[in-house]
């Protein structure tokens, strides 16, 4: 097959096909113009890729643009292509507190103490938690866990909660994916004489919080440069960690060296549910991860595979769509609107039959998630409209009512981000104590987590924190007006005027002919996709609508006619009522479609269909 004319050189302009503001406002550029990649270093990459005999030389060319495009080098494609935890790992010692973590870890070990970990309720609290508990069930130990719920405790650690493990007995905690903004808390923590032990992710001020050791890659002075990890991440490099110095303890003896590697699946799925930048090390966790998920030996992940209808799917591949899509939902149901210690079970258990169970349960939890979503969104949606918040000039929209379940403020947050194309907070206010609690999304160029961190520094904020692209906070009813004028405020100022314009980057223009699995199988050099290195994005000029209808959910489905005669199925998810399912149900000529290519294997047939993002009018 030719693909001569898969990447037009004519295309390439800025803007990329003269698109400064799609259906949706967004403006496109070319990926590989942003990364001002030069023409020798993509000649490289293309050689490179040609002496590693990972493509047939058809696909040489769009293949090292798509890499280029990414930011690798020619010194790192080897790396990128191959991401192996021998190349990437880190010192241990480079993470601030990490040896001295190690250290109280072990000694209370030793001591037979009672240890606890204390862990966020979503995902990579789960997988971190049940990393640390698996590790010491191996050394004979084991430790009890504590997760807050989420609606009547609130993110982190407390006062109260460190009250109740005192009084059962604890001698140490091991906060995992939470701590590192924990101040009052953990002051009260050193007051009761309770030690604490903190491994994080989040963004942090200069001053870390009191306690035996906080390790966290996102701490200011640590030298890691591992700040992409998330906390299952960080979690799994103190383990190696543990294994180091316990082995030089002689603790191994009589009972062997665990195994990391039959853990990593769980570092992997925490790293990819928390949307961490998959890059560096982190690749490398998320990529041979997923290989150790696919073995399916975890209990708990298997049975929510099984749950979810893809038991048909043992022996393949896992990819970031499970981990994303059918695992993690199901796992963080029980921290949204069910029992918030269910994630950290479920993926602890050994026994097959408590891991169905739990499954069960998990999955009855994530149909109620999806029907409270539905409702919170709609509302959402509504409330912005009537209170003039959208649409409207500001860089952040915060919406703010009563009675919003807080499990689902994020995603709602997340689905409102990503119809309009703007940070969004969205805030449930208890009724009676007037107390809201918030969660935000954000996009490329803006970190939230940053600017929630400031309104905290403020004092306009109970608690407030996160990263770049997600953020939680509490806060008085009273202050939200006032919050929301300090964070559009504090984005303006920080935030160059350029990046608060959206702009989508595109990997190449395609014609619908060029469209087909052949190149669909060879994206597979670039998994695993996610943040930090997203699925090729394509744009099909000029094309017109053959054929759409609306589906169940909003979701469009439609077929692409170009004018050599190639049709390609398509779709578009929840665009119904939007300009982009407008465009498609009652076109009015040709458009320009972004989209990703996606595999279309119902009844056999390996074929390929487009997973439409964006739309420009011709």
């Amino acid at each position: 097959m030719s693909l001569s004319a898969v990447l037009d050189p004519s295309k390439v302009s800025e803007p990329y096909l003269g698109v400064t503001a799609s259906l949706t406002g967004r403006g496109w550029s070319e990926r590989l113009a942003a990364q001002k990649v030069a023409p020798e270093t993509l000649r490289e990459i293309t050689q490179r890729l040609g002496l590693m005999n990972v493509a047939e030389p058809a696909f040489l060319d769009p293949l090292a643009r798509f890499i280029a495009g990414r930011g690798i080098t020619p010194d790192s494609l080897d790396t990128f292509i191959h991401p192996t935890l021998k190349a990437l790992f880190p010192d241990p010692s480079s993470f601030m507190d990490m040896d001295r973590a190690v250290e109280a870890m072990l000694e209370a070990l030793q001591a037979k103490a009672k240890i606890c970990v204390f862990a966020d309720y979503d995902v990579d609290g789960a997988t971190s938690a049940a990393q640390l508990v698996r590790w010491f069930r191996h050394m004979g130990h084991d430790l009890t866990v504590y997760v807050p719920d989420r609606v009547t405790e609130g993110y982190g650690p407390s006062n109260a909660a460190f009250d109740t493990l005192k009084r059962q007995g604890a001698d140490l905690v091991i906060t995992v994916d939470c701590g590192a903004m924990a101040h009052r808390a953990l002051d009260h923590a050193a007051e009761i004489g309770l030690d604490v032990v903190v491994i994080d992710h989040h963004l942090m001020r200069e001053d870390p919080p009191r306690a035996l050791a906080v390790v966290n890659p996102n701490r200011p002075g640590c030298t890691s440069a591992q700040g992409n990890l998330a906390a299952a991440g960080v979690v799994f490099v103190v383990l190696a960690a543990l294994n180091r110095e316990a082995e030089k303890r002689g603790l191994f003896a009589g009972r062997g060296r665990p195994d990391l590697m039959q853990w990593l699946d769980l570092s992997a799925l925490g790293a990819i549910c928390d949307v961490t930048a998959l890059t560096g090390f982190n690749r490398a966790l998320a990529a041979q991860g997923l290989k150790i998920m696919s073995q399916r030996k975890n209990p708990g992940i298997n049975a929510l595979m099984d749950i979810a209808g893809s038991a048909s799917e043992a022996g393949k591949l896992m990819s970031t769509f499970h981990s994303g899509f059918v695992i993690g939902p199901r796992i963080n149901a029980g921290g949204r609107v069910g029992r918030s210690d269910l994630g950290v079970r479920l993926l602890s258990t050994d026994d097959p039959v408590e891991a169905a169970s739990l499954a069960q349960e998990l999955d009855e939890l994530n149909r109620l998630r999806r029907d409270v979503e539905t409702q919170v969104l709609e509302q959402a949606a509504r409330v912005a409209e009537d209170q003039g918040l959208w649409p409207s000039d500001d860089p952040v929209i915060v919406v703010a009512h009563q009675d919003w379940h807080p499990g689902v403020i994020g995603i709602v947050a997340g689905r409102l981000r990503e119809r309009w194309h703007r940070p969004v907070i969205i805030i449930g206010v208890d009724p009676v104590s007037g107390m809201g609690k918030g969660s935000g999304r954000s996009q490329a160029g803006v970190n939230l987590g940053e600017a929630v961190g400031a309104a905290f520094e403020s004092g306009l904020l109970l608690s407030g924190g996160g990263h770049a692209m997600a953020a939680g906070l509490s806060v008085e009813r009273d202050r939200i007006a006032d919050l929301r004028r300090f964070l559009n405020d504090y984005i303006h100022t920080h935030v160059a005027e350029a990046d608060q314009v959206e702009t989508v980057e595109i990997d190449a223009a395609l014609s619908l002919k060029a469209a087909s699995r052949d190149l669909f199988d060879r994206f597979d050099l670039l998994a695993p996709f996610g943040q930090g290195n997203p699925e090729p994005l394509l744009a099909f000029t000029d094309v017109r609508v053959a054929f759409a209808q609306a589906m169940k959910g909003g979701h469009v489905r439609c077929e692409l006619l170009d004018d050599s005669g190639a049709k390609v199925k398509a779709i578009i998810w929840r665009a119904e009522g939007t300009a982009l399912g407008d465009a498609l149900l009652r076109p009015s000529g040709k458009v320009h479609v972004l989209a990703r290519l996606k595999a279309d294997d119902y009844m056999g047939r390996r074929g390929i269909q487009l997973e439409i993002e964006d739309i420009a009018l011709v």
